[in-house]
Parts: C-alpha cells; sequence; structure tokens
C-alpha cells in the first residue's frame, strides 16, 4: 500500500489524501492486477467461472491487507466505505458483473465494525462514457458522456448516509486526468461528507 496525493483541479476543490496497491500499467507487466479485469466479467472477455473465483479471491486478500493500513494511516475509525460505480447505469449490470463493489463489500463485513458498508451509496442512473476502452467493442455501444465538471451528481444519486461521515471512496484504477475519481471525491465533500480520502488497487504509470 503506497500513500499520494490527490491535487487540486477544476473538478476538485482540495487535495486528497490517497492510496494504492500497486501500479497498473497494462496486462503483460509484471506484478499487473490483471484479476480486476475478470471481476468486470464483460460478455465479450467469456471468462471462465475458475478465473473469476481465482479473481475474486485475490481481491478479497488484498483488501484484508490494505484496508486497515489505509485507517490507520489516516487516524478515522469509522471509516464509511464508498465504490465509485461503474460507467453505466447500475440496473444496466447483471451482479456477476458487479463483482469488484461485491468485493468490497466482502472485506467490510470480514473486517468489522472499523468499517460502515457504503458501497451502494453511490448509485449510477445515467450512462457515462467506459473510459478505459482503447478501441470500439463490437456489440459494444460505449453511449454517454466523457468525464466533465459535476459528471457524478449529474450521473448519481448520493445517499445522505454519508453526511458528516468519515469517507474512504475506492476504486479499482485511478488515472490522474480522467478525473472521474476527482469528480467523486468532490460530490462527496459537496454532500457533506466530513472527511474524504481514497483508495484504488491499481495506479496507472500511464495517462490516457
Amino acid at each position: 500500500m503506497t500513500p499520494f496525493t490527490i491535487e487540486t483541479n477544476q473538478y476538485l476543490t482540495q487535495e486528497t489524501q490517497g492510496f494504492y496497491h500497486t501500479d497498473f500499467g497494462g496486462v503483460n507487466l509484471p506484478n499487473n492486477p490483471n484479476y480486476l479485469y475478470k471481476l468486470k466479467n464483460d460478455p465479450h472477455h467469456n471468462w471462465s467461472d475458475d478465473w473469476i473465483r481465482q479473481s475474486q479471491e485475490q481481491l478479497y486478500r488484498v483488501l484484508l491487507i490494505d484496508l486497515p493500513e489505509v485507517q490507520n494511516h489516516i487516524g478515522k475509525n469509522p471509516l464509511t466505505i464508498c465504490v465509485v460505480p461503474r460507467a453505466k447505469a447500475d440496473n444496466t449490470y447483471n451482479p456477476n458483473q458487479l463483482l469488484f463493489k461485491a468485493g468490497v463489500r466482502n472485506a467490510i463485513i470480514t473486517l468489522g465494525n472499523s468499517f460502515i458498508d457504503g458501497t451502494n451509496y453511490i448509485q449510477r442512473h445515467t450512462n457515462t462514457k467506459t473510459t478505459h476502452l482503447r478501441q470500439p467493442i463490437d456489440g459494444y455501444n460505449n453511449d454517454g458522456s466523457n468525464p466533465y465538471v459535476g459528471i457524478t451528481n449529474a450521473t448519481c444519486n448520493i445517499s445522505n448516509n454519508v453526511v458528516g461521515k468519515d469517507v474512504l471512496l475506492i476504486d479499482d484504477i485511478y488515472t490522474r486526468t480522467v478525473n472521474i475519481d476527482e469528480d467523486a471525491i468532490q460530490a462527496l465533500i459537496s454532500k457533506g461528507a466530513k472527511s474524504v480520502s481514497f483508495y484504488a488497487i491499481g495506479k496507472t504509470v500511464f495517462n490516457h
């Protein structure tokens, strides 16, 4: 687990403490968290059930180690755990395409009362552009807007349960300049969260 600072920009009005588990540089690089691809379980990949199960176990092990370390570093107890939603509206995915969120929830349950389950506190109701796709995929309609200031508030419902809470916002991959995470952090701050920190499994070693 490595700390870093998410800097202010037009999406985010205050510096935010961030953490990540490992570098994310592409499928062929050593130590890349390739299991994250499988947790999305999109139909064009056709992952086997065994690969998906192994990926869930990898995520679970990482979170059980990292989340207590993040909490100790932040010094907030309890921490309310929120998850950045996938790009499309939540009701367009089946449960097997939301395995990252489910993995975070399972880790919270195991870790106990130091963490509050807020994994459903941010719900996407309107499609946005999937930003990580390098090229079009046959049969996949990547509709919706590219990131813009305020996209989280415009396309998501945020629970009032974040008000007054110390929040740890989790995403699978953080990429500087995409600004989805920055915008989500700002949305939580504007909603009334007492504090917001950030954690990702992977942090890209390049920008796109």
